[in-house]
């Protein structure tokens, strides 16, 4: 049985290059960072060059990056440290109804410490109602967060218009780059924000490593204490080893980007042409709006996601059907719904997501085996036997 990987923008296979990139600083390379010593001084300075493969290839300063474990621990560093940094200025955050949990449950959580939040919608598309975040402006706002492109439907939002908006309030501005930084290209100062976050793992690089761009003189409060690390904003020993693979996995994802976004794009494309001649009743989500190349994300009418999930898994094909970090959460998606997508059809969505090691023969044979999948599955639904009996 051919086993194919759609689920790319869950987490990514680490590439052979950055694992060969990676193992010096295991056995060879590994003293602390921050000791005085030759040991440290070695391991100190290949965290140095690593800080400069990605602030130049990022188009920012050495200091303005802050290395994090996770891009939810990133999201938590910006917004919690943003809050506590200008809590004196007002008590007002602005965010959207689709961001992912790393945001999202953050903002939450911060209102019920007494900070208010807006969350702002969006269209039938999945993209922010710019016009309605610049009505939620407040003299209070202190910051907006919005997230790069979605998760689960790979719709880019409007970054570079709200960024002008923020920046004509006086207010800061964080977006969440974790699914766009090494898919497309992402420069934070272009884009206009004043932090960012981004995470190796989504670009074929380790598990654990991310990152966070400050831009100099924005503050952030304290939300981990302890050592001098990470300018004492991120204390803690430094994953020497995952920087470096980090570090060398973005440089790869950056290396002819253009020709590797047309080729992915092409092929999520011819899977969704099939998918659409082969398959009645689907809807493919955000499909008028600019998406990330590689996801698509398929609404399965009158079936079960999980059902649909099991089943091609079954096939050998791993697909996702919500966003990894809520897969336990059996409710419907809280981005679909924010889109307008009936509960049912939510419940039948399956986010479908490439990275750079498919290719053709794993999409001819997705293509394939899910018409069947659906079929065998349609035939034992009461709610498609229903539709059936009705037409």
């Amino acid at each position: 049985m051919r086993r194919v990987y759609l689920d790319n923008n869950a987490t990514t296979k680490t590439d052979e290059k950055v694992l060969e990139a990676m193992l010096p600083y295991f056995c060879e390379v590994y003293g602390n960072t921050h000791s005085m010593h030759s040991f440290g001084q070695e391991a100190g300075k290949a965290l140095d060059t690593a800080r400069e493969t990605i602030s130049n290839i990022l188009k920012i300063e050495k200091s303005e990056l802050i290395f994090t474990g996770t891009g939810v621990e990133g999201n938590n560093l910006a917004i919690r440290g943003i809050a506590r940094a200008y809590k004196r200025r007002g008590n007002h955050i602005i965010t959207s109804t689709i961001e992912h949990p790393g945001a999202k449950n953050t903002c939450e959580d911060l209102e019920r410490e007494g900070f208010e939040v807006t969350y702002i919608p969006v269209d039938e598309n999945g993209v922010v109602k710019v016009e309605e975040l610049k009505k939620a402006i407040r003299r209070e706002t202190i910051l907006v967060t919005i997230m790069h492109a979605n998760n689960e439907t790979g719709v880019v939002q409007p970054i570079e218009e709200i960024a002008k908006i923020t920046k004509e309030n006086k207010i800061i501005f964080h977006a969440d780059a974790v699914q766009t930084t090494g898919k497309i290209p992402v420069y934070p100062k272009e884009l206009g924000v004043d932090l960012m976050t981004f995470s190796g793992h989504k670009f074929n690089g380790p598990k654990g490593t991310a990152g966070l761009f400050v831009r100099n003189g924005v503050r952030l409060g304290k939300v981990i204490t302890g050592g001098g690390q990470e300018r004492k904003i991120r204390p803690g020993t430094s994953n020497l080893a995952g920087i470096v693979g980090m570090a060398k996995a973005l440089e790869l994802a950056t290396t002819n980007m253009e020709e590797k976004i047309k080729e992915e794009a092409e092929l999520r494309n011819y899977f969704e042409t099939e998918m659409v001649a082969k398959i009645p009743e689907i809807k493919i989500n955000g499909k008028d709006a600019t998406r990330l190349p590689g996801t698509s994300s398929i609404s399965f009418k009158y079936l079960e996601g999980e059902s649909i999930l099991l089943g091609l898994d079954y096939k050998g094909i791993a697909v996702s059907s919500g966003s990894a970090c809520s897969s336990d959460d059996l409710q419907a998606s809280h981005v679909l719904l924010a889109m307008g997508i009936e509960v049912v059809d939510a419940h039948g969505t399956i986010r479908f997501s490439l990275g750079k090691f498919n290719t053709r023969e794993d999409m001819e044979y997705v293509i394939e085996e899910t018409p069947k999948v659906i079929e065998k599955l349609r035939m034992i639904s009461p709610l498609w036997n229903e539709f059936e009996m009705n037409k």
